[in-house]
């Protein structure tokens, strides 16, 4: 798209670039930083403008906003918009079943119908436009090609097909860009034994999925004699939906693993296009946020306030060419870092330094210390007698004080041919607690446990256990 095309945007759907080229859109991919703000001021402009019109909801939700929402001068203006947030949705959703208010499309214009699980609260339902839809697919094709993907590729996509979001948008995105398109899918048992068959006999180039499922792939692959680094195709793995793909150790094991490299991705689901933050192949971990397509800001977790580059804080999400059901100014929740970074690529956007690396919700607070999970799955998996999978166990002690228990898998060979024995690992025990100690800066209790013990997943990995009672 260029900057002068007009919103939303119809983009031409039989352009490719030469496969030798770097940028999909070169105009916009390495636009200055002062240009590319007046470019995406615009297409704010527009998008808020659309939905004050359209959608009850912002327009209720509007109505004490210091600034006029159908007449946003700059993006400072912009960043005094209210902030919403997922329980606004379900709120939303909730008295205005099953969309919302935010629609902004007659219901008979829905093209698809996807949506969150409600593990945790009331399933959050989106409806996708036809247009949306397209475009969703041009963003894809575009950040995937960032990526490394091209049409002589073959694409697995080794993740649900169900109402969650990613594989579906990791598909139309490949399919957009005119790779050939392995939609696998996961979770039905067995799975797993049939992908590492199918890798083996039609060596996939490409991989999509969790840094999970790579790792339980290559675990099953291993127990059925196959080596994945011999056995199967794969030059590159691109991952959501977990942290593990900027966790340093966990994306060296699966680059070791596997002989690929790894590209880490993922905003949310209520966000598509959800790649909006997503590593290219010259980036050595983290993830570049092309703002032009979802404009990111980082804000301070406590006062909300807009944090310039260099800083921790949580990013929020704009839509800025939806018209069917725009999020505008959505808290993610998660904690990243941001800053300019001078990538090989040659491209011009900010970027989260280290990935998205945890939650405002699951950052455990140990005797006043933050500790990420995050961290500690990189320290674990440096460890060499690590086997593989790890639980936190977060109990809270007399006087309010919360504990943080590591239990972590140990390889056989730490033990030799003896019967598992926690007391004979002692040594072992202690390097984990002194290595975790000296990356985290406090104490925490660690439980060996045998290889094995957890269960593997096909989908996101549930690591932390919180048993403290309100």
């Amino acid at each position: 798209m260029s900057p002068s095309m007009n919103w939303p945007p119809k983009y031409p759907d039989s352009f490719t670039p030469k496969p030798d080229q770097e940028y999909w859109s070169p105009e916009l991919e390495t636009m200055p930083p002062a240009e590319r703000d007046r470019h995406i001021l615009s297409k704010l402009q527009a998008q808020v403008r659309y939905v004050y019109q359209n959608s009850g909801f912002y327009q209720e939700f509007y109505k004490d906003c210091p600034v006029d929402p159908a007449n946003i001068t700059s993006l400072e203006e912009f960043s005094q918009l209210p902030i919403l947030t997922k329980e606004d949705i379900r709120r939303e959703q909730e008295l205005h079943p099953p969309y919302g208010r935010f629609l902004c499309i007659p219901q008979e214009d829905i093209f698809r119908l996807h949506g969150t699980s409600g593990t945790t609260g009331r399933p959050t339902v989106f409806g996708i436009g036809k247009d949306d839809w397209e475009r969703i697919a041009e963003a894809h094709a575009r950040i995937l090609w960032s990526a490394g993907l091209r049409p002589d590729d073959t694409v697995m996509v080794a993740a649900v097909f169900s109402l969650y979001v990613g594989s579906w948008g990791a598909l139309v995105g490949a399919e957009r860009l005119g790779a050939s398109c392995f939609p696998f899918g996961s979770g039905a048992p067995g799975q797993t034994e049939r992908a590492v068959e199918w890798s083996n006999m039609v060596k996939p180039t490409v991989l999509y999925g969790t840094p999970s499922y790579a790792l339980y792939l290559a675990e099953t692959a291993r127990q059925m004699g196959f080596d994945p680094k011999e056995d199967f195709g794969f030059r590159f793995m691109f991952f959501s939906g977990e942290p593990g793909a900027s966790v340093p150790a966990t994306r060296r094991l699966i680059e070791e693993t596997f002989g690929c490299y790894v590209v880490d991705q993922g905003t949310m689901a209520e966000m598509t296009p959800w790649m909006s933050a997503s590593g290219c192949r010259h980036l050595d971990g983290g993830m570049h946020l092309w703002q032009d397509i979802v404009y990111t800001e980082m804000v301070d977790p406590q006062t909300k306030m807009n944090l310039p580059m260099g800083e921790e804080g949580v990013p929020v999400y704009s839509h800025t060419e939806r018209t069917s059901q725009p999020m505008i100014r959505y808290w993610s929740g998660d904690i990243a870092r941001w800053d300019m970074v001078d990538c090989p690529c040659g491209r011009t956007y900010p970027t989260l330094v280290a990935g998205i690396y945890g939650r405002v919700d699951d950052m455990i607070i140990v005797r006043g210390q933050n500790v990420f999970p995050s961290r500690i799955e990189d320290i674990l998996r440096g460890l060499e007698e690590f086997g593989g999978e790890f639980r936190l166990v977060l109990e809270r002690e007399s006087g309010q004080m919360d504990r943080l228990t590591v239990q972590a898998e140990v390889l056989s060979s730490a033990y030799a041919s003896q019967e598992f024995d926690p007391a004979a690992l002692e040594p072992v025990r202690e390097r984990f607690t002194g290595e975790l100690r000296r990356a985290i800066g406090v104490s925490v209790a660690v439980e060996l446990k045998p290889a094995g013990e957890f269960e593997r997943t096909q989908f996101k990995a549930r690591r932390i256990i919180d048993l403290r009672k309100p």
